[in-house]
């Protein structure tokens, strides 16, 4: 495959972006390792990283397809590359059945409790792309989804359920639905006009970011009860207070009047949060 076809593709699912849910994967994987008889395997922790990187294309690909002719409309997607012709809706497709095929038969080799919920996985991540239609709601649906990734690498080593990696899903849990309704503001017009659901048009500019704000606060909650739950030492609360810091800042930076900074929130802020995070959470772990 041409290095631009590969680039493209890439493109689309915003792989980049991957960087949001896979360190709290890493996170879940090393707190099965260190918390339990597990020993690491670097074959199963591959496994882990390349299911997150399956889920997570087979889920941005779909988004792209389904909403490929709500995207044209709209000044600010219509560059994408579906709605730009750059890749065919077809094979975008294609793409999305061939890595929920690759994401179900890697789970097939990690063992038979993550196999037989992979459909379940599968559905919200999909699910999501459909949830904008009809309820405001759908910043949680994403929030469900990317917060399978600690409880599903804390499965994968252990094959049980453990309320400390719980902890961390439901930190993920509200910290992404936060921060993709900061990220829904720019579409606020342009989806009440299309009768498009989200939160921002549900409750405006302001009341949008007040609900932001709880998610975050909930979120920042749920790391520092998991902290004092597994009575983890210094690294790990340099990291949470870290995470908890970014978590504020981003709100810092987003206004109801200037909207100017939502991509700095959005991308490069979360994506540090959750980066030195999960850094100083292994570091607690092993040091």
């Amino acid at each position: 495959m041409p290095a631009k076809t590969i680039n493209n593709y890439l493109s689309l699912v915003k792989f980049s972006h991957t960087i949001f849910a896979l360190p709290f994967a890493i996170i879940g994987y090393f707190l099965a390792v260190t918390t339990t008889d597990a020993s690491f395997d670097p074959k199963l922790f591959g496994l882990v990283i390349l299911c997150m990187v399956f889920a997570r294309s087979a889920a941005m690909a779909f988004n792209r397809y389904i909403d490929r002719y709500i995207d044209v409309q709209n000044a600010r997607t219509a560059v994408r590359e579906i709605p730009a012709g750059i890749v065919k809706p077809t094979s975008a497709l294609v793409f999305v059945i061939i890595n929920c095929i690759l994401f179900a038969g890697t789970t097939y080799f990690i063992n038979t409790l993550c196999f037989y919920l992979s459909p379940v996985a599968l559905l919200v991540v999909l699910g999501y792309s459909l949830t904008k239609r009809f309820t405001a709601l759908c910043h949680l649906i994403l929030g469900v989804g990317l917060s399978l990734a600690p409880i599903g690498a804390y499965l994968a080593v252990t094959g049980q359920f453990a309320w400390l990696p719980l902890f961390f899903s439901f930190a993920v849990l509200f910290w992404v639905s936060g921060f993709d309704i900061i990220y829904a503001l720019q579409d606020e017009e342009f989806d009440r006009s299309k009768n498009l659901r989200s939160i921002p048009v549900w409750l405006g500019r302001k009341g949008a970011l007040m609900l932001s704000t709880v998610l975050h606060v909930f979120s920042a909650l749920f790391v520092i009860y998991a902290g004092f739950y597994a009575h983890f030492n210094v690294w790990y609360w340099i990291g949470a207070l870290f995470f908890c810091g970014l978590l504020t800042y981003q709100h810092l930076l987003v206004k109801p009047n200037d909207l100017s900074k939502v991509n700095l929130a959005f991308f490069t802020t979360n994506g540090i949060a959750s980066v030195i995070f999960a850094v100083f959470v292994l570091l607690d772990l092993y040091f």
